[in-house]
């Protein structure tokens, strides 16, 4: 999905981001910003808090509830 809006650079070089755009990409108030100039354009990307990264994030694995038990006790064992 491809959203495309005009804002205006207030004083002290603020910008505002519509609603429409904040909310296609769920940007919330007190959000962190990562802001870059690339080419002659400016790029504002969200910043993921981990819990955010966990629920929405690209799956990189998968781990099995098993698994973990059987490194838990393992690592239990190493340390007893």
């Amino acid at each position: 999905m491809s959203l495309t809006m005009e804002t205006r650079v207030g004083r002290k070089r603020v910008l505002v981001i519509p609603k429409a755009i904040a909310e296609a990409v769920g940007l919330q108030e007190g959000q962190r910003v990562r802001i870059r100039a690339e080419d002659g354009r400016i790029v504002i990307e969200p910043v993921r808090d981990p819990i955010w990264l966990a629920l929405h994030g690209r799956r990189i694995g998968r781990i099995e509830p098993e698994e973990l038990e059987e490194d838990s006790l393992a690592e239990q064992e190493n340390l007893a």
